[in-house]
């Protein structure tokens, strides 16, 4: 682990490549899994300020599904807050494109100029998952094997995780923050290599 200030951050994140590659999984990741998407506190609050704009940008299932359970809910294993789904599949805020590759309907919504938040910063920040403790946070790589495509593909174009997600670890802690994680990256390989 390396650590910079109060974060605590996996080699794995340095070591491992990764590019998405939709035209292979089909953004599995937005359909797998038995939970919606991980949100942070603050998220609950803007998914609720901007459902009524996003809302024409979703398909009429995930609507119904966010008008049901609300426009997000509680995580039944941990209690954390997450992302609605249709039918206990695919997150409600969904929709694919003419073929058949999921996209987020706020980044749309967001793209167009409707609302100002991207989407959630989980999604935005994947393949890494930051837990957050009391006194630090700790980022890691989530693998998952529907993602396997885009380990493949990042290796290809020689694609570390931290470059591969540049914006969203910006959009989160900022340039600075940045800085010095390429900073330590270059370190570790120095280290690594020799």
């Amino acid at each position: 682990m390396i650590q910079i200030d109060d974060k605590l951050i996996s080699e794995e994140i340095f070591s491992e490549e990764f590019v998405c590659n939709l035209s292979k999984c089909k953004g599995a990741c937005c359909v797998e899994g038995d939970v919606g998407a991980p949100l942070e506190p603050a998220e609950k609050q803007i998914l609720e300020d901007i459902f009524d704009r996003v809302k024409p940008y979703l398909r009429p299932e995930g609507v119904k599904a966010i008008e049901e359970q609300g426009t997000w809910v509680t995580d039944p294993n941990d209690g954390d807050p997450v992302t609605p789904m249709v039918d206990g599949r695919e997150c409600a805020y969904v929709i694919f494109d003419e073929k058949g590759i999921t996209k987020c309907g706020i980044e749309k919504a967001y793209e167009d100029g409707a609302v100002d938040w991207q989407k959630p910063i989980s999604c935005h920040l994947y393949p890494i998952r930051v837990d957050e403790y009391r006194t630090f946070s700790a980022l890691n790589y989530h693998r998952w094997e529907i993602c396997s495509d885009a380990c493949t593909l990042g290796r290809e174009l020689q694609v570390p995780i931290y470059k591969f997600v540049k914006t969203p670890l910006i959009r989160k802690y900022g340039e600075a923050f940045y800085e010095t994680l390429c900073d330590a990256a270059d370190e570790w390989k120095r280290e690594y290599s020799s």
